[in-house]
């Protein structure tokens, strides 16, 4: 056997292994990653010593590059349910939208809901108030459900802080600024396919269910006084990167006071932060005194992500120690598939272990070592990149997505409906943004 197909059949295995492992056994990501890393790297003929200065720089690596994002993205999600603010934003846009558009007004608000906030955790803060106005207006909690389903999903996996990819711009070397930009934009249309085509689902099969009560577990006086101030801990700091990344984008010099602060004030790590401390202060009764416990659970939460996140560091940089990406890439590079290799990758594992985070944070791994022969590695290839495999970690959410489950049960739609409706839409998502990254890929790479 030659050494090639040794490294091939190495990976090959390797990769069945993780999937088996995490999603046939439920053993923890993180462990899976790294002893798996451990495992190829040493079979593939590096020496131990070289396997473990490669795990330890590429885990090292990858914490350096996006831990602070993670924390700073967790905490602020978690701030904003707590001080209300996320039940207020809610409720204003259902407000200014109107009853008779509920549908919409919910997916508008799951996507502004979700630029911060990790889709699970979105969906149970906002479930409630989702059930109340499908009570109020007579709409199928099947579709009301799935919509405030993808349009959370749909910015939870495409675009930083949410961890996967975050992480997967981390171990690429992508622009984070940049790639929260194009993805904003890139969510936004998919979600209005996966809109289009629930409300199809809608007109030809479902029938309301009017038997669900309103539960909201929010009084009224839990609102802010000033709504609006409730969306400034998510709009700024989107638009603190968004200045930084334009000044990037055209080169523009650091040498001046006010340029220096953009550039200081616009970093994500930063601009997260600043959004943290804004978000502190938009509900004047919030009690100071509950800041400790809510910075302790945001910690603990990010913690679990961080893990996992540099373990999928280290095991990239061991497959690229490896070659083994090398090898592929110049075999994938001669399929004219490009692009659609990512989201192929990322798809075959979304749908097979269910976990949207692991399975970017893998195929960024995996990808990591083809860039160059798949041609993305510039700095726009390397984005969309990123993108494509968020794209396929959206195909599909099914029974084996711990977020299939928190959609189904908190909004009490029966198994075979959240199969047809939910999972068939988030198909239809991660295709729609493949599609629009495939059409940007050939003008921009």
């Amino acid at each position: 056997m030659t050494n090639e197909f040794i490294i091939i059949a190495s990976f090959v295995i390797s990769i069945a292994l993780i999937i088996l492992l995490t999603a046939r056994f439920k053993v923890n990501a993180f462990y899976v990653l790294i002893l798996i890393g451990i495992g190829m790297g040493l079979v593939s003929g590096l020496s131990p010593e070289k396997v473990i200065q490669v795990l330890k720089e590429g885990f090292g690596n990858t914490l350096a590059s996006i831990g602070l994002i993670i924390v700073f993205g967790t905490t602020l999600g978690l701030v904003l349910e707590k001080t209300g603010a996320a039940y207020t934003m809610a409720e204003y846009i259902l407000k200014k939208v109107g009853t008779k558009n509920a549908p919409l007004a919910m997916t508008i608000t799951g996507f502004i809901f979700g630029i911060p906030i990790f889709c699970d955790s979105g969906y149970v803060v906002l479930s409630s108030l989702n059930k109340s106005v499908a009570a109020r207006t007579r709409k199928s909690m099947t579709i009301m459900g799935s919509l405030l389903g993808i349009s959370l999903y749909s910015v939870h996996c495409l675009i930083p802080p949410h961890p996967g990819a975050t992480a997967a711009a981390g171990i690429i070397g992508a622009s984070i600024g940049k790639l929260m930009l194009i993805g904003l934009g890139i969510a936004m249309i998919a979600l209005a396919a996966g809109f289009l085509w629930i409300r199809f689902l809608e007109k030809r099969n479902d029938q309301p269910d009017f038997e669900i009560k309103s539960d909201m577990n929010q009084p009224e006086s839990a609102l802010l006084r000033y709504p609006l101030l409730s969306f400034l801990p998510v709009f700024l700091p989107i638009v603190l990167i968004a200045i930084k990344s334009v000044l990037l984008m055209y080169s523009i010099s650091t040498g001046g006071l006010l340029v220096t602060i953009i550039y200081f004030i616009g970093d994500p790590a930063i601009a997260l932060l600043i959004g943290i401390v804004i978000s502190l202060f938009v509900n004047t009764d919030f009690k100071f005194n509950l800041i400790h416990s809510v910075l302790e659970d945001s910690i603990k939460n990010a913690g679990i992500i961080l893990l996992i996140t540099a373990a999928g560091g280290a095991f990239g940089a061991i497959l690229k120690a490896s070659g083994v990406g090398t090898i592929i890439g110049e075999q994938l590079s001669q399929s004219g598939l490009g692009i659609f290799i990512p989201f192929l990758i990322a798809a075959g594992l979304k749908t097979a272990q269910g976990s949207s985070t692991v399975s970017i944070i893998t195929t960024s791994s995996i990808i990591l070592p083809m860039l160059s022969e798949l041609q993305l590695a510039t700095e726009m290839g390397l984005i969309l990149a990123v993108l494509s495999m968020g794209a396929g970690s959206m195909v599909f959410s099914h029974t084996n997505d711990s977020y299939f489950w928190v959609v189904t049960k908190f909004s009490s739609i029966e198994l075979n409906k959240s199969l047809k409706v939910f999972s068939s839409s988030t198909i239809v998502l991660g295709l729609s943004a493949q599609i629009i990254i495939f059409l940007l890929a050939q003008f921009l790479i």
